[in-house]
């Protein structure tokens, strides 16, 4: 089926900050019927990755940690972001590596998701790596404080259910997870 929506024209672009963590543009834009929309922001993230892991035992390796922007301490999947050169396999596996001291197993690509396209410009491709197991100790980043839990499918979903997972891009590919891998 042929979509009768068309693209906007960027008439121009203007960054507004451009750091490590945060890169800001406004886009002076045309929509398709002539109007001009001056300030249209877009925030340029790299490509992030999260990892669902489970052990050969069955455990979900998750993180703990303290979330400033919410004020929270949050329990989530080992995620981060690909550094320039790496595959995203690499960046998942290098994460999970730091992040947990786990490794191995076998993984596949589970999805690609974006966290909002009409303002952010990366997706965060989320894997599945199944029979990690423990095989170095952590290895943080400076800013990074982090606590290594292995949760049992029912506490997982207790947690899901319960509203525990506030961050999205985490919660999708762990709900399709958990759809296509019932009990």
């Amino acid at each position: 089926m042929e979509s009768k929506i068309k693209k906007w024209t960027t008439l121009e672009s203007r960054y507004i900050i451009r750091r490590p963590w945060l890169t800001a543009r406004v886009d002076r834009v045309q929509l398709p019927d002539g109007r001009i929309n001056p300030e249209h922001y877009v925030l340029e993230y790299p490509d992030w990755v999260n990892v669902i892991a489970v052990t050969a035992e069955g455990e979900f390796v998750m993180i703990r940690q303290y979330r400033h922007a919410m004020d929270v301490v949050l329990v989530e999947l080992c995620a981060g972001v690909a550094e320039a050169g790496e595959t995203m396999l690499e960046a998942a596996q290098r994460e999970l590596l730091e992040e947990t001291g786990y490794g191995g197993g076998t993984w596949r690509e589970l999805m690609a998701i974006g966290q909002n396209p009409s303002t952010c410009t990366n997706l965060t491709h989320c894997f599945l790596a199944e029979g990690v197991a423990r095989v170095q100790d952590q290895s943080l980043d400076a800013s990074e404080d982090i606590e290594v839990l292995l949760l049992s499918r029912a506490e997982l979903e207790r947690l899901m259910r319960d509203g525990q997972m506030l961050q999205a891009l985490m919660a999708a590919p762990l709900w399709r997870y958990l759809a296509e891998h019932p009990e």
